[in-house]
């Protein structure tokens, strides 16, 4: 395989991994949100599901290690707590999840079956994957991701050149911010820590040895996924903008991409559509799953045994988890995603930086701080609003549940200049 096509391959690869179900069921939902300020509504969303998702990529090419590295400068218990939280959420929350949503847009209308019953097929075809980890890259590049690509790339034009004339107001109060916030549901920085790692051990596991070469190839890898990414979500929510008037005012996610695929590809749009919820959501699962195995191998001195033994608790868990349906999982992840997601955010910014810049003291304060802010976010959906408002009214941004940028980066900029003062 020649270097360019490597790279393509690649790069369809880590498109793949990210692209999982949230990634499909949100956008045409924020574009029917968002109305005629869909544009604005998908610079908030590229910010958290393709610009962060990218750097995360491009901090990996940087550090070329595990995600232990990302929290390392902050102390190596701070990183092996982290690393332990966001696998577990991982592996418990949107990994499940895929299988839940290709159950209720792929199976139930087909079939009827049981959740569990599709969850448990589901996961047994991951973990199939998962041992045959060394293939992953190619099987998932060269053939699930053109087909999900196309797919796609005919819903898109076929609605933009069909729709409706009108495109009615938006329903959203602060559309850069509910980007950002819809955003945080595709776990995609988290997905770029998690499936980072699976590419570099990837590129490890073919030869590829030397670091700059894969610091290039990566970083190349990276910048096409996002491109891609880009061009998806904001022909998906441009689609939801434009149909806006066809939906009803309650109308649900999956409503609204079911009825995207009907209004633009006919009758069989419902089983073209499911096809692509299927490869989607399978690719992500397997990607997730996978990261997780590397890690605790890692752990294990390269083991095996603890490679294996963490594929099967891990569909265990995904075979569990995913029988429930959609709406129940993403309303236990939220509280979860407020208090990991800002960290994961602030350690992929803090990696990319220069180590003038970047150094423990910074890592540590900023981090603390980030955490720190964090918690009324956190608190807001874990128990009552009413409970922690005087902490939201008082934090800015908090209320919009951002209350931790401005302190972590007045931190970061205070810092940095009292270390230039003692030089």
């Amino acid at each position: 395989m020649n270097k360019t096509r490597e790279v393509l391959v690649t790069a369809f690869a880590l498109f793949s991994l990210f692209f999982g179900a949230g990634n499909l069921i949100l956008p045409p939902f924020l574009g029917y949100s968002s109305g005629n300020d869909w544009f604005i509504v998908t610079i908030g969303f590229a910010i958290t599901a393709v610009f962060i998702p990218i750097l995360g990529i491009l901090a990996h090419a940087k550090l070329q290690g595990t995600m232990f590295d990302f929290g390392k400068k902050v102390s190596p218990i701070f990183s092996s707590i982290y690393c332990f939280a966001v696998y577990i959420i991982a592996i418990s929350l949107p990994a499940p999840r895929t299988a839940s949503v290709t159950h209720e847009m792929a199976i139930a209308p087909f079939f009827n079956s049981s959740a569990l019953l599709t969850s448990t097929i589901y996961f047994a075809l991951v973990f199939v994957f998962v041992l045959n980890r060394s293939k992953i890259l190619d099987l998932i590049g060269q053939y699930l991701t053109p087909l999900i690509g196309i797919i796609l790339l005919s819903i898109i034009f076929i609605g933009i050149v069909t729709s409706p004339v009108a495109v009615s107001q938006t329903f959203l109060e602060a559309p850069i911010v509910n980007g950002i916030l819809e955003g945080y549901q595709t776990f995609d920085a988290i997905g770029a820590v998690v499936v980072g790692a699976v590419i570099v051990i990837s590129l490890n596991l073919k030869g590829n040895n030397s670091y700059n070469d894969k610091k290039e190839f990566i970083a190349k890898s990276g910048w096409i996924a996002g491109g891609g990414l880009l061009v998806i979500y904001a022909g998906l929510i441009l689609c939801g903008s434009l149909f806006q008037t066809e939906f009803p005012k309650d109308a649900t996610r999956i409503e609204i991409l079911t009825g995207l695929s009907t209004f633009t590809l006919g009758h069989i749009g419902t089983l073209i559509l499911s096809v692509l919820v299927a490869l989607a959501c399978f690719t992500t699962a397997v990607g997730i799953v996978t990261g997780t195995c590397d890690y605790v191998k890692g752990l294990f001195k390269d083991s095996q045994v603890a490679y294996v033994i963490t594929a099967i608790l891990g569909c265990l868990i995904g075979i569990l988890v995913g029988s429930f349906n959609v709406s129940f999982i993403i309303d236990i992840a939220l509280p979860a995603l407020m208090f990991i997601y800002p960290i994961t955010i602030v350690l992929i910014l803090l990696n990319l930086l220069p180590d003038q810049y970047a150094s423990k003291l910074v890592f540590r304060l900023v981090v603390f701080v980030t955490i720190l802010f964090s918690i009324p976010d956190f608190l807001q959906f874990l128990i009552a609003k009413e409970k922690v408002q005087f902490l939201l009214d008082i934090i800015p941004f908090s209320n919009f549940s951002l209350g931790w940028v401005i302190p972590a980066t007045i931190t970061f900029i205070l810092v940095n200049i009292f270390k230039m003062k003692l030089r």
